[in-house]
This record gives structure tokens, C-alpha cells and sequence, in this order.
């Protein structure tokens, strides 16, 4: 079965999270999920609030940029939700927005090398083991976690370009695909990815595909689904977005679920007028017609 979410858009107050989770929670959306988009909510924080305030869904992170973070400090936030919440937390790492990271004198000469240093060393943190490396941005003496995770758990990582992509097949869990992705942009990444799982020898179990959806529903639904895609993707793939009823919605996740997706995380525009009625709309509507 593919999995269902929303996001919750980091154009919203923090303060406005709370109906939503609980809201997701009441409705029975699977997931939910939510960005630590510069400069607006931290990520662990709002995860930590959203987990706290539920009790069943799931809560996503999507992603957190390592130039921002010490891979210690990120198990030690990743360990503790996985400790505190079992089962319900998902955590994705990515090298971060190269403009954002410059305004912050976090960016990295080369990013992919720090994504790849940071998530050997994460998940090896969170397996439980004790780590000493020495890399060009990831430098660790002797260090394990206290608290590891009290079972295995999955550290996902976002990627758009074709290197990166192969890297998440190489060294995460899953993948993140953001809403720039077509179902043809699906297959590609699946590809990408099992290149990257061969030539790194992994055989350990499958890898989950997470996709963004862009999309729209109610009044003004495909006027601000265009102005959005032409704000935001100019010049980007055709065929990215929905807008209409829950038919049509619940159409564009099984094309992009056909593709190789196996979670499929519904995007409001930012301009989303009933962020409480989107989560509804996914968990009541658009959730029976997706097999």
C-alpha cells in the first residue's frame, strides 16, 4: 500500500501546528510532514511538538541541512525522538540550499561530500556503534551515543541532482524526491538509486522513495496551483502538480506511486487557505481511492 501524508508548509506560524497535528492525528493521516526551510521553524522543535501533541501519526522532517549541524548533535536529536516517540518519527538529512547556507557562512565547497561524510557517520551513531573518523568535514574522536535508538531506524536523505540521488542509494535509507519530480523523474531517481546500492555492495532490505505532490483542491484550486508552478518551477519537467477533487488527486499519487513511490506526501501551495481542511481533504478523500 503507498503511504499517505501532508505538509505541514513552513509558511505557517509555528504556532499554528498545533491544530494541524492534532487535526492529522483525529483523521487518521498517516504522515505528516514538515520543512526546516531557512529562515523560518526549526525542525527537531516543531518535530518534537507535533510528536507530543499526537499519538498515532507519524511526523516527518524533510530535511534537515547538515552545514547547519555536527553529526553528533544530530543523532543525539535524532536518537532522542526515535527514544521518545518509537516508531513515529522519520528523519531526512540533505546538503541544504546552497544560498541559504552561504547567508549563514555554513557552505560547503563541496556538498556532496559533506552529505556522504555525514551520513555514514549518522548511521553509524544511531546503530548503536562508537565512531572515530576523520574526513574533510565530518571529524569524530571516539564518539557514541548514550542513548542509541532502542531499534533499527531509518535516516532518509534529499536529493535532486542525478549525483546526489545515486549518493542516497549509496548511503541512506530512503530517499526524498522533491515536488520538481515527475513520474519519469521517479524512475529515473529508482534507477540512480539502485546504481548507487550496487556499487556500494548493499543488499540490506529495500529503500523507500518519499515524493512531494504539489497540490490543490477547492476554491481557486488551479489558480494557485499555476501561479505557484510558475512562481517556483520555471522551466522545470511538465506534468507536476494536481488540482481539482480527490479523484483527480488521488490519480496523479497512483502515477507517481506506478513509478516507484512508495510514500507519497501531499504539498499544499503556500497560499493553502484551510491548512486543517487540506489534512481532512488527504485522510477522508483522497486516502480511499489510493490503493
Amino acid at each position: 500500500m503507498t503511504t499517505l501524508g501532508a505538509v505541514f508548509r513552513p509558511q505557517l506560524a509555528p504556532e499554528r501546528l498545533r491544530s494541524v497535528a492534532r487535526l492529522a492525528d483525529d483523521v487518521g493521516l498517516e504522515e505528516l510532514w514538515l520543512w526546516e526551510d531557512c529562515f523560518r521553524e526549526g525542525g527537531i522543535s516543531t518535530a518534537a511538538a507535533a510528536l507530543a501533541w499526537t499519538e498515532r501519526v507519524r511526523v516527518g522532517v524533510g530535511l534537515l541541512p547538515v552545514p547547519l549541524r555536527n553529526v553528533a548533535m544530530t543523532a543525539m536529536e535524532a536518537a532522542s525522538l526515535h527514544r521518545m516517540f518509537p516508531g513515529r518519527a522519520i528523519l531526512g538529512v540533505g546538503h541544504g540550499v546552497q544560498d541559504w547556507m552561504g547567508q549563514v557562512g555554513a557552505r560547503a565547497e563541496s556538498p556532496l561530500t559533506l552529505l556522504r561524510e555525514h551520513l555514514v557517520a549518522l548511521r553509524a551513531l544511531l546503530r548503536g556503534e562508537r565512531v572515530t573518523t576523520e574526513g574533510r568535514y565530518v571529524r569524530l574522536d571516539d564518539v557514541a551515543l548514550d542513548w542509541p535508538p532502542q531499534e533499527p531506524v531509518e535516516v532518509l536523505a534529499g536529493a535532486t541532482g542525478p549525483r546526489t540521488v545515486r549518493l542516497t542509494g549509496e548511503a541512506a535509507d530512503g530517499t526524498v524526491l522533491t515536488a520538481d519530480t515527475s513520474p519519469d523523474g521517479v524512475r529515473r531517481a529508482r534507477r540512480l538509486i539502485e546504481e548507487g546500492r550496487a556499487a556500494a555492495g548493499r543488499t540490506d532490505g529495500s529503500h523507500k522513495v518519499v515524493v512531494y505532490l504539489l497540490a490543490a483542491t477547492g476554491d481557486g484550486a488551479g489558480e494557485r496551483l499555476r501561479a505557484e508552478l510558475a512562481a517556483e518551477r520555471a522551466g522545470g519537467e511538465a506534468d507536476l502538480g494536481v488540482a481539482g477533487d480527490a479523484e483527480a488527486v488521488a490519480k496523479a499519487v497512483r502515477r507517481l506511486a506506478e513509478a516507484g513511490a512508495d510514500s507519497v506526501i501531499l504539498q499544499p501551495t503556500g497560499d493553502e487557505p484551510d491548512p486543517e481542511g487540506f489534512v481532512r481533504f488527504v485522510a477522508e478523500e483522497v486516502r480511499p481511492l489510493v490503493p
